[in-house]
């Protein structure tokens, strides 16, 4: 790898700092993407030991790279993402890899190409954890940070994920605890 094209990767990289998500922190600013993309690879590190059978050393490194794409094109929120959104996303991610040589090339489009397909107990780990990771930021950002729709989403979203993996269907359970004692908050229980 040539020195130039590195630095050139990592600075496109770079507006992973920069761009913000639909989601805001406990402190009421925007998350970032490199924020959530941080967290997940720090829950994929820390559950090794939780999700049995699935290569957490492949989760994690397809969490840190899942979001690259998003250096380019900036986040959409799940909710109003389409597939063209998804294909642009995908696009902007290979123009971002090629500038690496082989085999980090190859390794990177790999990783986002098998979390993409869902194909593989690490795949589908990393969805679960990608999905956890929201809702959970969702229930630490300001109540008045919601969208009307996201009540419904915060209860819903990344069930079905989590579900084959009893620590993470555990966890989901208690996120959902979460919202909903979050959600009292402003019913005034």
């Amino acid at each position: 790898m040539r020195p130039a094209e590195f630095l050139q990767f990592l600075h496109t990289a770079e507006k992973l700092k920069c761009n913000t998500r639909h989601s805001w922190t406990s402190t009421g600013r925007h998350e970032t993407v490199a924020g959530h993309a941080w967290r997940l690879s720090l829950m994929a590190l820390l559950l090794g030991e939780e999700l049995p059978g699935v290569d957490m050393d492949r989760v994690l490194r397809m969490a840190l790279v899942h979001d690259l794409g998003e250096a380019v094109t900036g986040d959409v929120p799940s909710f109003e993402k389409t597939a063209e959104d998804e294909a642009e996303e995908r696009q902007a991610a290979a123009v971002l890899f090629a500038r690496l040589p082989e085999p980090q090339r190859g390794e990177l489009a790999g990783l986002i190409a098998e979390f993409e397909a869902q194909s593989t107990p690490e795949a589908k780990a990393c969805r679960a954890l990608d999905k956890l990771e929201a809702v959970i930021q969702h229930n630490e950002a300001p109540l008045d940070s919601w969208l009307e729709l996201e009540y419904d989403l915060q209860r819903s979203y990344g069930l079905e994920e989590a579900a084959p993996f009893p620590f993470l269907r555990d966890l989901r359970a208690l996120a959902l605890r979460d919202t909903e004692e979050k959600i009292k908050t402003k019913d005034g229980a």
